[in-house]
């Protein structure tokens, strides 16, 4: 018989953890020919959640939580999942019922007809999200797809089945800063791709505002692409061209008498202008890497554990 554990990070979502419960627990019983789990990870909540997880957690033995001891952020959560999970598949949801549980018999048996070891879901509508968001989601995926040095399938979150092939995988990858989704591509496999259509967010606020988005997005960059420190060499490059046809300019114009030092101060402080914020976009995205390396190199985990309930170590 398969094992199948439905991962599901969740921060503060007590309005929407019993609702998700609820459906996903209809849906996984439903499947008869498959054994499975609900995982869920606290995320350091600051309401109920915790709370509730216990409770659920204490009326059904198929319900595993994990607490964490602070909030560590939605990354690590799915990856405390990964980690602890011992099943045949897995499959990475939200708790905010945006993507349906009631999709999961339909991953299992695309993952069981196509023998994929990935099955990555792709929203075909995206409701309840803004135009600014939408458009910012479609701006991201351009600008990664035209960074990375990895093909990143558009319109795709953490929404996904994976077997243990590919749990095993990733598993096996230890940088701190992850990007789930992409770390997933990255390592392979045969993925194939599920389309479905995104509901609204079912109760309580997003988890992911602007200013986390953008911190998502810089993450992404910095562990997917080397392309920024190249394009700090190219920017390099065209100031110091541009030094040199200055110089040759002054120089020409001092020759010959159409220039001099005194009408040409306007242009020499719109040129240390330029310079010095070359000079500093340069040390700014050298100073990102390098706190990436510091971050690395320190080796903390990636979470801290309180408490486990009901996993059999």
């Amino acid at each position: 018989m398969l094992t199948l554990s439905v991962i599901v990070p969740c921060f503060n979502e007590e309005a929407v953890i019993q609702e998700f419960y609820r459906r996903t627990k209809e849906v996984l019983n439903s499947m008869n020919d498959v054994d499975s789990f609900i995982v869920f990870i606290n995320d350091g909540s600051r309401d109920n959640t915790r709370f509730i997880l216990n409770h659920i957690a204490d009326q059904d033995n198929k319900v595993r939580v994990i607490h964490f001891s602070r909030n560590f952020g939605h990354q690590p959560a799915v990856t405390a999942g990964m980690n602890n999970c011992t099943t045949d598949l897995a499959v990475i949801i939200d708790a905010d019922l945006q993507d349906p549980p009631e999709l999961i018999p339909q991953l299992v048996a695309t993952h069981l007809k196509e023998e994929a070891s990935v099955v990555y879901c792709v929203r075909k509508e995206r409701k309840g999200e803004t135009a600014f968001k939408k458009f910012t989601a479609k701006m991201f995926y351009k600008l990664m797809n035209r960074m990375s040095e990895v093909e990143f399938p558009r319109d795709t979150g953490d929404f996904r089945l994976v077997d243990r092939k590919a749990i095993a995988a990733f598993n096996r990858l230890k940088e701190k800063g992850k990007y789930i989704r992409g770390l997933i591509t990255w390592i392979g496999f045969k993925q194939i791709p599920f389309y479905y259509d995104r509901d609204a967010r079912f109760a309580g606020e997003t988890k992911y505002p602007l200013k986390k988005m953008l911190t998502f997005a810089k993450t992404a960059l910095l562990y997917f692409s080397k392309k920024p420190l190249k394009l700090s060499i190219g920017l390099g490059s065209l100031a110091f061209f541009i030094g040199i046809v200055y110089a040759l300019w002054v120089w020409l114009g001092y020759l010959f008498g159409f220039t001099s030092a005194i009408t040409g101060w306007a242009s020499t402080v719109m040129l240390i202008i330029f310079f010095g914020g070359v000079q500093l976009l340069t040390i700014g995205v050298l100073g990102q890497y390098i706190g990436v390396l510091f971050d690395e190199v320190k080796s903390r985990p990636e979470y801290i554990i309180d408490d486990k309930i009901n996993f059999e170590d």
